[in-house]
């Protein structure tokens, strides 16, 4: 499995649609603080979209944006016109129906807004290597964009049978299909080890780490493998991804011990050996720093109701100071 499906297939995403609107200029939305990322696809007419700090963004049809850390913003045809905040704006549960807001005036401009969720965040989540607003332009192959969103909208107009799962999946292939259009774009060194993936020999090492997390690797190693010296490999690792080698690799192991506490009732030694580490206190002890739990009271929590409702947000984010830690202690000793 590559790597991209790797990552979206354990994360659990998902997300739906909110709102279909019909807008007759002058109008203004206005969008709070969100724990999710935004999208919103302007089918027909152009916007502005402003964020609290002052960046606008111009949008005209056909564009696709998504405010990935749900910051508040504003979407208008005229920024005079008294934004109109959307939560108070109802609809009922179960259905899409097309919300008519604005003036009387032409144009006429048309809108679709969803949500992405994330349930299993994680340092480094795809979600995280995005910029804070994801502009997509139409492109020549862009039919993909409108075909997904129509069949969310129609899947949405009615209450139906499976209707929470039909939208689920839609909700992925669209995540998808943005962020190939978004890695597409990338120029080198950008997008963190979304863009590095495509790189020729960045990429396979960081197919190597994510088939072997529990493997010694060392820059010697993972350099010749993909035909490049220590300090060369090195070097363009961190450049592309942004991080060390030996950061990216522990970052990957946490990761998939999380994964494994959540999905299976193996032991935490056993977890530890598959992670590459030989005992379960060295392993308890670096797990405890990447996600702020013990890795018991980890598989607990996210086991609980309480657990998966809150998405394990508080600490799972926090980095690791690898400057605050003794290097021995959270690496491999043939590291």
């Amino acid at each position: 499995m590559d790597i991209l499906a790797q990552v979206l297939d354990r994360v659990r995403l998902s997300g739906s649609l909110l709102f279909h609107f019909e807008l007759g200029h002058p109008w203004n939305l206005a969008l709070p603080a969100r724990p999710y990322a935004l999208f919103h696809y302007l089918s027909r007419g152009s916007a502005t979209l402003a964020l609290e700090q002052g960046r606008e963004l111009r949008l005209t049809e056909g564009d696709f944006v998504v405010v990935t850390r749900g910051e508040p913003h504003v979407i208008y045809s005229d920024r005079r016109t008294k934004p109109l905040p959307v939560l108070d704006l109802d609809r009922l549960a179960g259905r899409l129906g097309v919300v008519r807001h604005g003036g009387s005036a032409q144009p006429l401009s048309t809108m679709i807004c969803g949500n992405f969720t994330v349930a299993r965040p994680s340092r480094g989540s795809v979600l995280e290597l995005l910029p804070p607003v994801l502009l997509l332009k139409p492109m020549a192959d862009g039919g993909w964009l409108e075909a997904i969103l129509q069949r969310m909208v129609s899947e949405a107009a009615l209450e139906r049978p499976g209707q929470g799962v039909a939208l689920s999946r839609l909700t992925e292939v669209l995540f998808v299909e943005v962020l190939r259009s978004w890695i597409k774009s990338l120029g080198p060194g950008e997008g963190g080890w979304l863009g590095a993936m495509a790189d020729p020999h960045i990429g396979p090492a960081l197919q190597l780490i994510h088939d072997r997390p529990d493997r010694p690797w060392t820059l010697g190693d993972l350099g010749h493998s993909v035909g490049l010296g220590r300090s060369a490999f090195s070097a363009r690792f961190t450049k592309l991804v942004g991080e060390s080698m030996y950061r990216y690799l522990i970052a990957r192991r946490m990761s998939e011990a999380a994964f494994l506490l959540e999905t299976s009732d193996e032991g935490i030694a056993r977890i530890a050996t598959r992670v590459g580490y030989e005992t379960a206190t060295a392993f308890s002890k670096l797990f405890h720093r990447h996600h702020g739990l013990s890795p018991g009271r980890y598989r607990a929590v996210l086991r609980s109701d309480g657990g998966r409702r809150q998405g394990m947000y508080s600490k799972e984010n926090s980095p690791i100071d690898l400057s605050q830690a003794n290097i021995h202690e959270v690496l491999p000793s043939s590291a």
